[in-house]
């Protein structure tokens, strides 16, 4: 499979309050909701056409969009590459010099497995690769 877009995501203060605009202009429902207890993060996702829109709540203080929120204020927070071998990838960033944010993918939303590069690194932007398991 070649890489293609998985999602993009959005960091929200609060899910419910940031559907109003899906709901209500493009009449778009949302997935169910899912807790990535681990990442401190509420998810759900949103289907428009081709594309996936991730909505992303922190569920703690210390989640992983909790200081992005509070820096940056609602809004673009990642885009997601989907790939067939995530540690492949991972591996091959970093011999390439590439800063990853972990040392090994993570639990992601669905089952998948996630890892994502510094921005720095991705001309400032924060860029996610995801893997589902088959």
């Amino acid at each position: 499979m070649e890489p293609k877009i998985d999602h993009i995501g959005i960091a929200v203060n609060s899910i419910e309050e940031a559907i109003k605009l899906y709901r209500d202009l493009l009449h778009v429902e949302k997935s169910a909701e899912e807790i990535l207890e681990d990442r401190g993060i509420k998810v759900t996702f949103l289907y428009i056409k081709d594309v996936r829109i991730e909505l992303m709540e922190p569920m703690r203080e210390d989640s992983e969009i909790s200081n992005f929120l509070k820096k940056r204020g609602e809004g673009f927070h990642h885009i997601a590459y989907q790939v067939d071998n995530i540690k492949m990838v991972m591996e091959n960033a970093k011999k390439m010099g590439y800063k990853t944010l972990s040392d090994e993918p993570n639990r992601g939303a669905g089952g998948s497995l996630v890892f994502f590069l510094h921005p720095k690194f991705a001309n400032g932007i924060l860029t996610e690769f995801v893997e589902y398991r088959k």
